[in-house]
């Protein structure tokens, strides 16, 4: 059932998306609802077993990126869906690098009135560690409490079944289409890009090109069992790897050395955690701060002045001071973030290495140029015997960002009305999706996920945590709304 919205009051800046703004885009949706498609909607309630069933599949088959054991690998949930959606005539087409790690592309077909429309979910999943889950099993799809458990149950074969029932759906429906509808079930995003985005868009390029896609990324977040509103990934941060060497020269741990690899090393990883780098705005990090102050106006004014100042050069630093200890996503937001999280020097007790090593996970701002902020890297540890160099790791294309003033914004914005009856705020991710390789040539994408409540973080329950779940009503709604948005993109009107 349909959330009461969160009270919220305008405050307009001329920088700011304001609630003029918010209504012109609801006149926006309301244009569009009048040209809407007549479609019949599928009975949701009858196919509920269905749901569960197809969900149930994918997440009992161990999917793992990369296989711990063999066979391991996507072969097997690919070959589930292959062998559903070819049983009701749609189309397969399987594209693999290698030959356990397949990508799974269905089409329907429009009549080309408008550009397809791509829907993207990837079917592998992170590693897990058996002796931390407490359910009956990584791989179980244990039914309890009202959710369902399981490794990608929310990261990210949720989205996985959305489109498989969309697909199914819609050809079952018969609902004339004037975009090509797209289905691809992609491998490898966890780590290992080369076998499944990177070698679709540089070698199938053709299969997947679209106008829009939608993917993971986003939620709808809950707190106390209250929705408070939902997040669209429209824009996400840029993975790299920072590698800092510091040598010296060897020798006996007895006689303390000036020189000492472990203790420069230490210094100045020390010296970039606390570097708060330059901080900068984009269109979805402004609409993001902005609609978050408005939506917090009326049970926390404290709260929206803070988040209203960050649009504000003048008290911007004031609201990261506050972010940086209370809020750290926000204040990673705001900026190209490092966090060390790789250590390594030493071999005996006794004995003073001559090299001591750190990785620091970055996640740059779109347009960070790498360069630059590696020189300002090198400023901030002030130390010629600690060389600052990028490492080895599977990066995302720079990316511009997706729109707030296209159709499919607004038609998600409008779908989420619908269904969860909460405000939409774009928003920027920390992490990476592979939806930067569509961006950067040129696809507007955005990210979507059903309800996740904010508590579960804090248990242990989460994308790559030691746990992981979703809610079983809150996955049948999810596949809902995101057929919604897909007829609304792409049936005939």
């Amino acid at each position: 059932m349909p959330e009461r919205r969160t009270g919220s009051s305008g405050h307009g800046r001329r920088r700011r998306l304001s609630f003029e703004r918010l209504a012109g885009l609801a006149v926006t949706a309301a244009a569009l609802a009048a040209s809407a498609p007549l479609v019949a909607q599928p009975d949701w309630e009858a196919l509920e077993p269905e749901i569960l069933e197809h969900f149930q599949a994918i997440v009992q088959r161990d999917s793992t990126s990369p296989p711990l054991v063999p066979p391991g690998g996507e072969k097997e949930v690919v070959d589930y869906l292959r062998t559903v959606l070819e049983s009701e005539g749609i189309p397969v087409k399987i594209f693999a690098l290698e030959e356990n790690r397949p990508n799974l592309v269905a089409r329907l077909e429009g009549s080309g009135k408008k550009q397809p429309l791509l829907v993207m979910a990837h079917t592998d999943t992170v590693n897990v560690d058996p002796a931390k889950w407490t359910a009956a099993g990584p791989f179980s799809a244990e039914r309890k409490d009202g959710h369902i458990y399981g490794r990608g149950t929310v990261d990210d074969k949720d989205n996985v079944v959305a489109g498989l029932m969309i697909l199914l759906e819609l050809k079952r429906q018969q609902v004339p289409l004037d975009r090509d509808v797209i289905f691809l079930a992609e491998a490898g995003e966890e780590g290992n890009t080369h076998v499944g985005i990177a070698f679709m868009v540089e070698q199938h390029w053709s299969e997947i090109e679209a106008e829009y896609a939608i993917a993971e990324g986003g939620s709808v977040l809950r707190s106390g069992g209250e929705i408070s509103f939902a997040s669209v990934q429209t824009l996400e941060k840029l993975p790299f790897r920072i590698e800092l060497v510091a040598r010296g020269v060897a020798g006996h741990g007895s006689v303390p050395l000036q020189s000492n690899p472990v203790a420069r090393l230490s210094k100045a990883v020390a010296k970039i955690a606390d570097w708060p780098s330059p901080m900068r705005l984009n269109e979805t990090t402004s609409a993001y701060f902005q609609r978050m102050a408005e939506l917090v106006e009326a049970r926390d004014p404290e709260a929206a002045e803070r988040y209203r100042s960050v649009l504000d050069p003048e008290r911007i630093a004031e609201a990261d001071e506050h972010f940086r200890e209370h809020e750290p996503h926000h204040a990673s937001m705001l900026r190209t973030s490092l966090s060390p999280t790789i250590l390594d020097a030493g071999y005996r007790i006794n004995v003073i290495p001559s090299e001591a090593r750190a990785s620091v996970d970055t996640r740059a701002l779109p347009d960070e140029e790498i360069e630059s902020f590696l020189d300002q890297v090198r400023a901030v540890i002030d130390d010629d015997a600690v060389e600052v160099s990028l490492g080895q790791r599977a990066t995302r294309p720079g990316s511009g960002d997706a729109r707030l003033n296209t159709e499919a914004f607004e038609v998600i914005e409008r779908m989420v009305a619908r269904h969860y009856d909460t405000a939409t705020l774009p928003s920027m991710s920390t992490g990476a999706t592979d939806m930067a390789f569509l961006r950067a040539r040129g696809i507007q994408s955005y990210g979507i996920g059903p309800v996740r409540d904010v508590e579960d973080g804090p248990k242990g329950f989460g994308a790559h945590s030691d746990q992981e779940r979703i809610l079983e009503e809150e996955l049948y709604r999810f596949v809902r709304f995101h057929y919604d948005v897909v007829v609304e993109l792409a049936a005939a009107r």
